[in-house]
């Protein structure tokens, strides 16, 4: 009798612990922010300690931007012809204006330190063809004192990166939800 009240136990034990892994597996695909369902999103918390003082930040105009563009090199440029360098900053600015409050200086910054990378087709190394659906991604690292609070990648799917600044104010609005998480 002992053995079967063990094997019940043990059984019980392991489909709780199944029901709680299949849970967690399966929340790790639900997007907190409903922008994040146009396409493929992923994001990370690094410091969740830090999140609500760099959202302060940002939103006290203390940040710091730091961008880049990697066009695509096998084949022909799309976005090359339509965002250069300074389109790129001009764009996002204009992004954060709708999150920005009131100046308060200080000393501190967030740094925010994100590329855009234009989807290089013509790459062998791209095995799958979804990854060839997409036109690009944008890739946002949140920083304090060098270390990364906060990261997001979010793919772009027009040629010429009309969507762009849709996928960076979903990138913003990502970021901002998390205050008080």
């Amino acid at each position: 009798m002992k053995k079967i009240a063990t094997l019940i136990i043990v059984l019980l034990i392991v489909t709780i612990g199944l029901s709680i892994y299949k849970q967690v597996k399966k929340d790790l695909k639900i997007k907190r922010v409903e922008c994040q369902e146009k396409t493929i999103t992923f994001e990370k918390l690094y410091k969740k300690e830090r999140v609500d003082k760099a959202i302060q930040l940002l939103q006290t105009h203390n940040y710091l931007i730091h961008t880049d563009i990697e066009y695509s090199k096998l084949m022909k440029s799309n976005l090359v012809h339509h965002l250069n360098q300074q389109q790129n900053q001009t764009l996002f600015e204009s992004v954060l204006l709708s999150y920005l409050k009131e100046a308060e200086p200080s000393k501190e910054k967030l740094v925010i330190d994100y590329y855009i990378y234009e989807n290089d087709k013509e790459d062998k190394g791209k095995k799958q063809d979804g990854a060839k659906k997409y036109a690009g991604y944008l890739v946002f690292e949140f920083k304090l004192n060098k270390q990364v609070i906060y990261k997001i990648q979010t793919d772009y799917m027009k040629l010429d990166g009309s969507d762009i600044s849709e996928r960076m104010d979903c990138v913003m609005k990502s970021f901002t939800t998390l205050k008080g998480e």
